[in-house]
């Protein structure tokens, strides 16, 4: 299958150098057209528009920052939709709202016939770069199992969560958990510190018990070493995702107490210059002082 990717940023890229070593033909895409560059430097064929892109394309991958995004790109006057074809395959590794995500697939099948699987991702840029994401995917049972081998380079699994939007709904509760354990652990390294204990040795001291996690293992040593680069979760893309859940929460009746206090936390951090654009670990600045 002939794929075509949207979105190089720092998953969409690791993503694509995944694929072309897997011997994947691959086409890009990007706004930005300096970051194809590295990329056809591997092998990919850069597209000149988002039409050419399309028209080469069997299976069409997007890797986007919000529901926004993938709606311009979508229904946009020169957009997918304007040149999408019956048998193609949209595959959206965005994370983004599951009410839109169940509306626009709707859409893109009725205006060409283009079908539509939701497949957000986590595992963040260690696991797109190492080929472990785990993968929740949304939409036809026989469309979900077309990709799988398209998808085997990505990740260590793929779970098939039921029809359009369920895997955007999965991620909202990955997320849900992630950001919130993000506050939590910045406070936990916050209390170690202030209580006379090194915080660096957190994570291997609580590794294989109860409190770990992935996030722990990685949060807490680059929060106890107020190490914020290489960027890994941008606070911006954590905030946007409490976004969703909340709203999936008041679309369902579901009260998410924690979650919103998670987001209003988070806010206050993002509402400072630029933070919004660094890495989750510097959440332990807006509990010590620094980042006020």
């Amino acid at each position: 299958m002939r794929v075509g990717f949207i979105g190089l940023g720092l998953m969409g890229g690791a993503m694509c150098r995944r694929l072309l070593a897997h011997g994947v033909a691959l086409t890009v895409w990007n706004r930005t057209p300096g970051k194809t560059e590295a990329l056809q430097q591997l092998g990919a064929q850069r597209a000149a528009s988002v039409a050419a892109l399309v028209q080469a394309s069997d299976v069409l991958m997007l890797c986007v920052s919000d529901t926004a995004a993938v709606r311009e790109l979508v229904f946009a006057g020169d957009g997918i939709a304007m040149h999408g074809r019956p048998g193609q395959l949209l595959l959206d590794f965005s994370s983004i709202a599951p009410a839109a995500t169940r509306e626009m697939a709707a859409a893109l099948q009725q205006q060409c016939g283009m079908r539509w699987v939701d497949a957000p991702v986590s595992g963040g840029v260690r696991g797109a770069e190492s080929g472990q994401l785990v993968i929740m995917a949304g939409g036809e049972v026989a469309d979900v199992d077309t990709l799988r081998p398209l998808l085997a380079p990505l990740s260590q699994r793929v779970t098939h969560m039921g029809p359009v939007g369920a895997g955007q709904v999965t991620k909202v509760c990955n997320q849900l958990i992630v950001a919130s354990n993000a506050m939590l652990i910045a406070e936990t390294v916050r209390l170690a510190e202030q209580a006379g204990v090194d915080a660096a040795l957190l994570a291997p001291a609580l590794a294989g018990g109860f409190a770990d996690s992935l996030p722990l293992q990685i949060l807490a040593p680059r929060m106890a070493a107020r190490q914020f680069e290489p960027l890994q979760w941008k606070v911006g893309t954590l905030l946007k995702d409490l976004g969703n859940a909340l709203t999936l929460g008041q679309e369902t009746g579901s009260p998410l107490p924690l979650a919103g206090l998670a987001q209003q936390l988070m806010q206050q951090h993002a509402a400072l210059d630029g933070n919004a654009q660094r890495d989750l670990a510097s959440v332990i600045e807006h509990y010590s002082g620094s980042g006020q």
